[in-house]
């Protein structure tokens, strides 16, 4: 996108309090966007969105979103069929990161792993971090295979 599509931030207390949806993409152009299971609550999944990704999010009610490693825009879903249908749009006091509820569509894996949530897995606390910190899948089993989806190795 040649031209901006949003506003530019103001002064700080038009940003914190005014109508004007004005985005504070970070210096690479990005902004995180959290994504909740909009009757569950469950947090899905946390993903980058480019200005481009934003404004087709907006226009289509379907969730984008800007792939930093492979360097392109994505739409959620376009390979494996689980589309995120957008229910509520949200951004945060200061404007710099969204929340999605959404509707998931197909079997509902927001997780490139085939899980339902990309936090499928537990971090423990309570203790000295050390190098062999164990991580507790808290999930079912994955709702895909992401082999037969994505072909990958």
């Amino acid at each position: 996108m040649s031209n901006p599509v949003f506003a530019p931030p103001g002064d700080k207390h038009e940003l914190e309090t005014g109508i004007v949806f004005s985005p504070r993409f970070d210096k690479d152009g990005l902004l995180p966007a959290i994504a909740t299971d909009a009757h569950s609550g469950e947090v899905l999944m946390m993903a980058w969105m480019n200005e481009q990704a934003l404004a087709l999010t907006i226009e289509t009610s379907i969730a984008h979103y800007w792939s930093r490693s492979r360097k392109q825009l994505w739409k959620k879903g376009e390979t494996s069929g689980n589309t995120q249908k957008i229910i509520e749009l949200r951004t945060d006091c200061d404007q710099d990161v969204l929340w999605m509820k959404v509707e998931p569509q197909g079997i509902g894996a927001a997780c490139h792993m085939g899980y339902k949530s990309c936090f499928f897995r537990v971090l423990p606390t309570g203790q000295a971090p050390h190098e062999k910190l164990a991580l507790e899948v808290c999930a079912d089993a994955p709702l895909f295979d992401p082999k037969e989806v994505y072909g990958k190795k």
